[in-house]
This record gives structure tokens, sequence and C-alpha cells, in this order.
């Protein structure tokens, strides 16, 4: 925490440095004496223009340690998030809803059917993790929560077998359903889902003698989520067109079979969150990374120049020909991995600074298929103003009593 006391050592410190500055040249030695009014004008001029370079290089680390998160070749420095109200001797950091609502952006940068990329700017760490750890267990999905397994002769035991199927993307809208009762023990059409699997395993009469081929010799010998049937239930079928209540992907295999062997069960869905189990996660994954801050501290030309661009992700740094020399430029820092191998080349490793920017937050969530990841996003929003909602109404309880 920067406060005021450790605010005046810093500007200490520099006043000392600066002092120690204004009798040093670059090459070595010092810088003669000057005698007389020579002395006291040069005096004075340095003296009036010290206060406003320390202010200015005060006010640099100050935005620094505020704004970025510094990766050094030893450790990371500014973890912490500092800009809270007094902690900062002139800085005002109340809370300030216009403020915030103009600072405040989301960019979508990429998005496709079951993906999506954008930027959260303007916020803190603990609602850009709130966000994320909603998405993974407090958006609701549906799965398969109960199978009553008729007969399974195969090698996989019916507790296992139904853990597989649980785990199963259903493509059904939860929106649309109610959460079921934890007392009924029949679901109705509002709040489940059925599906029936039945598979047998048979010789194929048309293999040939000599062949060893599983595929061609077995028929059904392997059992696919593609032989899942939805049964509707009451008059599910005709609110949902067919085709919409399915497993998200058919190729997903769930056992396999020899002649003989058959699976013969019922499973029922349900609307649940990925808080009371993993199945009901409706994200593969959820995640976020502070924007990367590239900062050539001096130029890099020639040969310095292209092994620079390799200690960074490809396209981080572009090497240019300017006037018949080569000359490295940051291009897109976004693209950068930030795996610091810089800091192993000892001649490039002070030219370049690494840092990420503390308040740009770069989301990625890839659906597992129940839903569009921009919907999921959506449903993430509603679910963190349900919450303050509630924390603003115990609130409001607290005061009344």
């Amino acid at each position: 925490m920067f406060g005021q006391t450790n605010f005046r050592k810093l500007g200490t410190w520099m006043e000392a440095e600066e002092s120690l500055a204004i009798f040093k040249i670059p090459g070595g030695g010092a810088l003669p004496r000057r005698s007389g009014c020579a002395a006291r004008t040069h005096a004075q001029s340095r003296a009036s223009s010290l206060p406003e370079r320390l202010n200015m290089a005060a006010a640099q680390a100050v935005e620094e340690m505020r704004s970025r998160v510094v990766l050094g070749e030893f450790g990371v420095r500014n973890v912490h998030t500092t800009d809270f109200p007094g902690n900062y001797s002139g800085y005002d950091d109340a809370w300030d809803q216009e403020r915030f609502e103009k600072n405040f952006r989301v960019d979508v940068v990429h998005m496709d059917e079951n993906s999506l990329e954008f930027d959260m700017v303007g916020i803190d760490a603990a609602i850009a993790n709130a966000f994320r750890r909603i998405l993974l267990a407090e958006v609701p999905t549906m799965a398969v929560e109960k199978v009553l397994v008729y007969n399974n002769t195969s090698i996989v035991q019916d507790e296992i077998l139904a853990h597989r199927l649980g785990l199963i993307p259903i493509h059904a809208d939860p929106r649309l359903f109610e959460y079921r009762n934890q007392g009924d023990e029949e679901g109705t059409e509002i709040d489940t889902l059925q599906f029936r699997l039945q598979v047998r395993c048979t010789r194929n009469p048309h293999a040939a003698k000599d062949s060893s081929d599983p595929n061609e010799l077995y028929m059904n010998h392997k059992v696919y989520t593609r032989h899942m049937t939805w049964i509707p239930l009451g008059n599910q079928a005709d609110l949902f067109p067919e085709g919409t209540i399915r497993p998200v992907h058919d190729d997903i295999l769930i056992a396999q079979l020899r002649p003989g062997q058959e699976i013969d069960l019922l499973m029922h869905c349900v609307k649940g969150i990925g808080k009371d189990h993993a199945k009901f996660s409706p994200v593969a994954t959820a995640s976020y990374r502070l924007l990367p801050d590239i900062t050539l501290l001096e130029p890099v030309e020639g040969e310095a120049a292209e092994e620079l661009s390799r200690c960074f992700s490809p396209g981080v740094i572009e090497v240019q020909e300017v006037q018949g020399k080569k000359v490295a430029r940051v291009a897109n820092p976004r693209l950068d991995t930030f795996s610091r191998e810089i800091f192993r080349n000892e001649k490039l490793k002070k030219a370049v600074r690494l840092a990420r920017v503390r308040d740009h937050y770069i989301f990625s969530v890839e659906s597992t298929g129940v839903l569009p990841p921009d919907v999921l996003v959506s449903e993430a929003i509603k679910v963190l103003m349900g919450k303050c909602r509630r924390f603003l109404d115990e609130l409001d309880a607290v005061q009344m009593d």
C-alpha cells in the first residue's frame, strides 16, 4: 500500500538521486564548479525545476502502481489493487457512477457457434472473477440426473454407465424449464426431459469368415449418443420441434458391446447448476487474463531486432526496414503469452518492460454446446444482478431493524 508516508519516502529518495545527478556528467567525473552570480543563477534554475520533475516522476510512479502489474526477471510487482479511497494523497478514488460508466466497456473480439472472446475494461478483479465463477457454476443447464437401468449386460458397471451418461451435454434451453422439487419422484413436462437408450449387439451374418475387424464382424457393437431417443412428456412434442431436444454431439462413445450384450435404460434430465454437480456446468472453459503491455525502453536494431522478435510469441514484435536498418517495434502485445523468455537474453532483457493492464480483462468462453456463448454471458450477468438485488434487500432489512 502506497500511503502518504511511503509517498514522502519516495520524494526524499528521488530528491537525493536528483541532487547527485546534478553533479554528474555522462562521461564520468563532475561538473565544473561555478562561482559568484553564475553559481547562484544555476542553482536557482535547478531548484525551481527540481520540484516539477520530482512531482512528474512521482506521478508516473504512482500511475504505474495503480494501472500496471509489472513482470520482472525474478518476480511480479504491483500485484495488489491500491486505488481505493484514502490510499493516495491527492487522488479522489471515491465511487463515482458517472466515471464508472464512462470508463467501463465491453468489446467483442471473436465469436462463433461455441466460443467467445471479449474484452471487459474498467472493472476490478473481484467483478471479473465473479463473472468467471458464475459461468462455471451458476448458469443452469439440463443434464441426466436419474438413470433407470432395465438391462445392462455390458462390461461397464451400472454406476459407471450412469456417471458417463450424466456428463453428456444435452441441447435444451434451460430457461424453458423449472427446477424439479426434490421430493418429486416422477417428473413432469415442465421440469423433466426423458431419453431412452436401447442397443443390442449381434453378429453380422454377411461378414467375411477371415475378417478380424469388429466393425465388420459385429452390428451395433459401439453405443453412441445418437442412439439416445427423446421421449416427450405431456405436451413437450407440441412445444419443442423435432430435433431441438437431443445430445449436443451424436458421436460420443458411451460403451462397447459384443454379441449377446445389451444396454436398455431410461434417463431423466433435470435443471441444475454446476455448484451442485460439474455435469451442469455450461462451459468447457471460462477464463480471463490481463491485457499484456510491452514497452521498448530503447531502440533495438539490426540482428538484435530479429533476436528480440524470437523471444516473444509470433506477431508480438515486428521487424521493419527503416532507412536501410532493421528496427524492432511492438506490433500486437495481445498475442503474447508472457513466457518471459526475454529475461534469458542478457543483452536485451533491459531493453523491454513487461507489464499487464490492471483493469483490462480478456475473457475466453467456450460453451459445451447447450447454449451459444453470448447467451451464457448474458445469463451470467443476470445471475450477478440477482445477487446484487438480494444483497441490497438484506441491507435494507437490516437498516429497518
